[in-house]
């Protein structure tokens, strides 16, 4: 069986590092995953440096509005914990992943609380407040700030990083994977944008590297993803040769701010916990219309509330439905939900007197870097924790703010996992034989959200998918021919030509070149999984067939442009120590 360190790998078009440091562990990501792993590692006395593609305080945990799921309250049980979990991952959950979250999962709050974070109590009293989501049958979600615990949890651990004076570099976007003659990790390569103590590509030499660069949001038009969310680092680790696994399962949040048509970016979350204090979906007519879908009507799945507010919204023929919470009253939204409410002011609506135009937008990767339960990937000395990774906890849809809990728990043991090993320095890093990735250029972020928004979103088809994958095959290969000509053309003998020059190595280069191999994997296995099963919902495959796709594809991309699938015998993911040849056929 061969293993990751057979595998070639991938590198994008960069300068050489004109720069580098030395670690024993890398950090890429400042969100509750990728801080929490830095804080114990450092705790440890591992040399600890944190590369952050922001500000150290913009990690993707600072959006999160609702909370985090924990059994902390009376009568609740991580079994509970579990089981909601199970239904809502829609039999594609590694149970032996979920027992781990739910089981360690209070502890791993508490301690969070010990590092400083605030969340909200119960009028009078010292207990944590707790509320409902979609999905979970208790009030299990604990919240700060009304609708800030992200960004309290974010305070918390950047605070914490701030006084225990970890190395950090700030405004550095992760390019590739450094490995040694035998695979092994050796470090990544980054771009520093702007000044500092370093400036450029540059390298971090260390032996251990953590992803948690968060979600992949921005390869459709609309989502609730910052801009930063470009599927980095999922094409980091494809490029270094490691499996991804379940892209195509995508969560679209049903409740995001219907800003028109034709809005495109970031837009304004609508937190599930609105639903758990009781706001109705309703239709133009003030008509309740989840009700009767499920046992849970507003507080169903995600899934199932995002395709019955489509549904509806195709039969009204209109692009939204609405959330009324007006019977919540002033002083509540003022109090529970005070960031919700500013942003829909921004907007011209006020929930107070009238209900909220919503409408389904991508929100989060239920997939990702495949790990094991102490995060490893199939690349030794690879770790990836938080969105960024599969670690089998979500299955085919995330269940309600279970996020931040994965992070904070698989954080843990990657951190537990690097430093019960003796500490060692990186091997040499080797080049990699294949040419570099071609990119391409910025002005095709827009043409891959277009056609990713058009044929892979909420509804899906075999017409759509074909659609997609051909546009983007496209992209690839014009990027490749324009790479191409521009090493003929640099040939001394060669002679001018008026083909498509390629696109300069930059950020914006750089980013759209990972979101088109990202937008790939997702539509390969959108077109392979002919299926409706959680958030991946094919018109054409209305059912789910446990038979067939009760498993999941495990994805690894070869040079120069090619992804190879296999799929899993069952729902459990195999150990990742070593990473078996493709089963299948290659997918262009």
């Amino acid at each position: 069986m061969p293993t990751a360190s057979d595998h070639a790998t991938l590198r994008l078009q960069a300068p050489a590092p004109g720069w580098s440091i030395e670690a024993d562990v890398v950090v890429v990501g400042s969100g509750v995953a990728g801080l929490t792993a830095a804080l114990r590692c450092a705790a440890a006395g591992r040399r600890t440096v944190v590369v952050t593609k922001a500000r150290l305080d913009d990690g993707s945990t600072r959006w999160a509005q609702g909370g985090i799921a924990a059994a902390l309250g009376e009568g609740d049980t991580p079994e509970q914990h579990l089981t909601d979990t199970l239904v809502a991952g829609a039999g594609l959950c590694d149970e032996n992943a979920v027992r781990t979250l739910v089981t360690e999962g209070p502890d791993a709050v508490r301690r969070l609380i010990a590092t400083g974070a605030r969340f909200d109590t119960t009028p009078g009293g010292d207990e944590i407040a707790l509320t409902r989501e979609g999905g979970h049958h208790r009030r299990r979600i604990a919240h700060a700030g009304g609708d800030a615990t992200g960004a309290e949890i974010s305070r918390a651990l950047v605070d914490a990083v701030r006084a225990q004076g970890l190395r950090t570099i700030e405004n550095a976007l992760v390019l590739d994977l450094l490995t040694d003659a035998e695979g092994r990790t050796a470090g990544v390569t980054l771009h520093v944008m702007g000044e500092g103590q370093h400036d450029g590509v540059g390298a971090v030499r260390a032996p251990a590297v953590v992803l948690a660069t968060g979600g992949m949001g921005q390869v459709f038009s609309a989502t609730t993803n910052p801009a930063v969310s470009t599927g980095d680092g999922v094409a980091l680790a494809l490029r270094a040769g490691a499996e991804v696994s379940d892209l195509e399962f995508v969560q679209f949040h049903p409740t995001v701010l219907y800003l028109g048509p034709d809005a495109e970016g970031q837009q304004p979350l609508i937190s599930e916990a609105v639903r758990g204090e009781g706001a109705h979906l309703v239709d133009a007519d003030v008509i309740r219309f989840m009700t009767g879908q499920h046992e849970l009507a507003e507080l169903a799945p995600r899934d199932i509330v995002a395709k019955a507010i489509m549904r509806r919204a195709h039969e009204r023929g209109t692009e939204h439905m609405y959330l009324d919470a007006r019977h919540f009253g002033a002083r509540m939204w003022e109090e529970r939900f005070p960031t919700i409410l500013a942003a829909c002011r921004a907007h011209g609506i006020d929930p107070v007197t009238e209900p909220i135009p919503v409408a389904p937008a991508a929100h989060y990767a239920s997939g990702g870097v495949r790990t094991d339960l102490y995060g490893r990937t199939t690349v030794p000395g690879l770790y990836a924790c938080g969105e960024v990774a599969c670690t089998g906890v979500h299955g085919a849809n995330r269940l309600a703010s279970n996020s931040l809990l994965e992070g904070l728990v698989f954080a843990e043991r990657i951190a537990d996992d690097i430093t019960s090993a003796p500490a060692r320095r990186p091997g040499p890093a080797v080049e990699p034989a294949a040419a570099p990735v071609p990119l391409l250029a910025p002005e095709a972020r827009t043409a891959i959200q277009r056609i990713m928004t058009a044929g892979a979103g909420v509804l899906r088809s075999a017409a759509s998918l074909t659609e997609a994958a051909t546009a983007l095959a496209r992209l690839q290969r014009d990027a490749a021919e324009a790479a191409t000509t521009a090493a003929q053309t640099a040939a001394p003998e060669a002679t001018p030509t008026d083909r498509p020059k390629p696109a300069e190595p930059g950020v914006e280069a750089w980013e759209v070149t990972n979101l088109l191999l990202v937008a790939r994997v997702l539509v390969a296995g959108a077109m392979r999984r002919e299926e409706t099963r959680g958030c991946h919902w094919r018109e054409d495959h209305a059912d789910r067939d446990d038979a067939h796709w009760q498993r999941h594809f495990l994805v690894t991309h070869r040079p120069p442009h090619t992804l190879h699938t296999r799929t899993t015998d069952t729902a459990a993911f195999p150990a990742t120590t070593a990473a078996p040849a493709p089963e299948t056929e290659p997918t262009q």
